[in-house]
């Protein structure tokens, strides 16, 4: 895109935020805050914008010093980092992205509505979980998005370099979830071709998941922390036996949480010492092994501590009405308690929660057993 005078860039990206029906308490803050932004590019002598003296006005103006690409966004600076980062997205791509993950009252755009509901019922049809088909669907509203703001009309005005130029934009803000957006990508675009919605088979335009690798942020869980977490839950009350027992199972044998919640009594083969489930995300049965700490921990919280109740589920809520945790829990609040409890210092990035605790799975890791 040309490169606009700053001033200039400005007016139209209050524009374009009033077309997309930003709020006018929103656009007033925004109006005022460019204000000031033009004003320091006049005292620095800067006729356009950059992301250099974008930087240097938040460091100046409001004392933000971070990265904002690749750090975490201070709550007190993050208004002002979104509107720096606004105009610096505008004047790359004539867009305005949107950061925010879509909740399910989601307006679709007219003009694609026809595909997006029929790609939902396929999704539904080959059995997707309810959680994977919101996060497959949060994914691709992010194209769509940018497929409207490009004025874009219909499927087959996409091209190849549509989609080079989208993923151009996302690739620097959503490095660890990159594979996954474009293999999303690829597979709608696959899907319009294969029922007719467009001619052209655009799916072999998306970028292969190597180009744009970034590596993993590794867990921060270590043997010595996995032990420290485990040994200051209570398991001398109800609760801390049912903590103790999910935990074990996550870090002994690496069970999904989603695995984890729908988990059933019926489950629990304990004559040939296995777990038997038909794992929620892939439908495919596993077996996992009653390990003698995992077995001793499941016993104790099924005889002394799981409430009376006639679910059939292993794991319930501890508080009436005694049900299943809901389908869609991530149980971080479990993790989060004893890590805090713990004393275990998270460095900043790195994950913490349930998922990144599965990844830790060592069978010779010694634990404390009930």
């Amino acid at each position: 895109m040309e490169k606009l005078p700053i001033e200039e860039l400005v007016i139209n990206v209050l524009t374009e935020l009033e077309r997309l029906n930003y709020s006018y308490n929103t656009l007033c803050g925004y109006r005022a805050f460019y204000k000031k932004v033009v004003a320091f590019a006049k005292e620095k002598e800067q006729i356009y914008f950059t992301e250099e003296l974008g930087s240097t006005f938040l460091k100046e103006k409001y004392n933000c010093k971070v990265n904002y690409y690749i750090e975490n966004m201070p709550k007190s600076v993050k208004n002002s980092i979104r509107r720096i980062r606004v105009l610096g997205d505008y004047q790359l791509h004539g867009v305005i992205i949107r950061r925010i993950i879509k909740k399910p009252g989601y307006i679709k755009p007219d003009q694609f509505e026809k595909e997006l509901v029929a790609y939902e019922q396929e999704c539904v049809k080959n059995e997707y979980t309810k959680r994977g088909l919101r996060t497959r669907m949060q994914r691709l509203y992010f194209f769509i998005d940018y497929l409207d703001a490009k004025n874009i009309q219909n499927v087959n005005e996409i091209s190849g370099e549509t989609i080079s130029d989208y993923v151009k934009t996302i690739y620097g803000n959503h490095e660890k979830s990159m594979a996954a957006i474009l293999t999303t990508l690829r597979v709608f675009l696959k899907f319009l071709y294969l029922n007719s919605f467009t001619e052209k088979d655009l799916s072999e335009k998306v970028p292969s998941r190597n180009k744009y690798y970034y590596p993993a942020i590794p867990s921060t869980w270590e043997k010595d922390k996995v032990i420290r977490l485990l040994d200051v839950i209570d398991k001398g009350n109800p609760t801390g036996k049912r903590d103790y027992a999910i935990l074990l199972l996550v870090a002994r044998l690496g069970m999904r949480v989603g695995d984890i919640i729908s988990l059933k009594l019926t489950s629990l083969d304990w004559k040939n010492h296995q777990i038997v489930i038909t794992q929620s995300k892939t439908k495919n049965i596993t077996n996992y092994p009653i390990l003698n700490d995992i077995g001793w921990a499941l016993i104790d919280y099924l005889k002394n501590g799981r409430p009376i109740s006639d679910s059939p589920h292993v794991f319930l809520r501890h508080h009436a009405p005694f049900e299943r945790f809901g389908k869609n829990a991530n149980l971080h609040n479990i993790i989060s308690k004893y890590t805090r409890k713990a004393g275990i210092k998270v460095p900043k990035g790195k994950k913490h929660g349930l998922h990144s605790l599965r990844h830790y799975v060592e069978e010779k890791i010694m634990v404390s057993s009930c």
